[in-house]
């Protein structure tokens, strides 16, 4: 199945430390390099992802009107983690209590929300993919300590 939408414009990537997020764990110092990201993003990247993530997507497009009312997509954050060398990433996501806070009207079951956040869940993980393997091409600065043992 696929989304009969124009595709959303990419996120505006914001100052942010990752890790704040709940889902997130980043081991050392970094820098996360947002603007070359969000360079990439707008560069092509984003549109790719979307068009593969697409190909299979499980969101119905009521549940991605959802998305775009919330303006969820704003909320990815996409990150260099230069420790595990990968594009890190935090996707929005509907909160637990979202039939008591009355998210939005037309959210009426926990399969939608599901589909919803496991939906923007993967998208994220295609970004990455797709920014990984595809656009960026920098060496990571991550050098050994020289008293490391050396056991050949």
């Amino acid at each position: 199945m696929s989304l009969d939408v124009e595709p959303p414009a990419p996120p505006e990537l914001q100052e942010v430390d990752p890790a704040s997020y709940d889902d997130v764990e980043v081991v050392a110092e970094t820098d996360y390099r947002r603007e070359e990201l969000s360079e990439f993003l707008r560069e092509g990247a984003w549109e790719i992802a979307w068009e593969r993530w697409n190909e299979g997507a499980e969101m119905t497009e009521r549940e991605f009107e959802i998305v775009d009312d919330l303006e969820m997509i704003d909320r990815f954050d996409f990150f260099w983690d230069s420790f595990a060398e990968r594009v890190g990433y935090h996707a929005p996501g509907l909160p637990e209590d979202w039939k008591e806070r009355e998210i939005h009207p037309e959210l009426e079951s926990w399969g939608q929300v599901s589909s919803i956040n496991a939906g923007l869940t993967e998208l994220g993980q295609v970004v990455c993919d797709v920014l990984k393997d595809e656009y960026i091409d920098w060496e990571s600065e991550y050098e050994a300590p020289d008293d490391l043992p050396d056991f050949s």
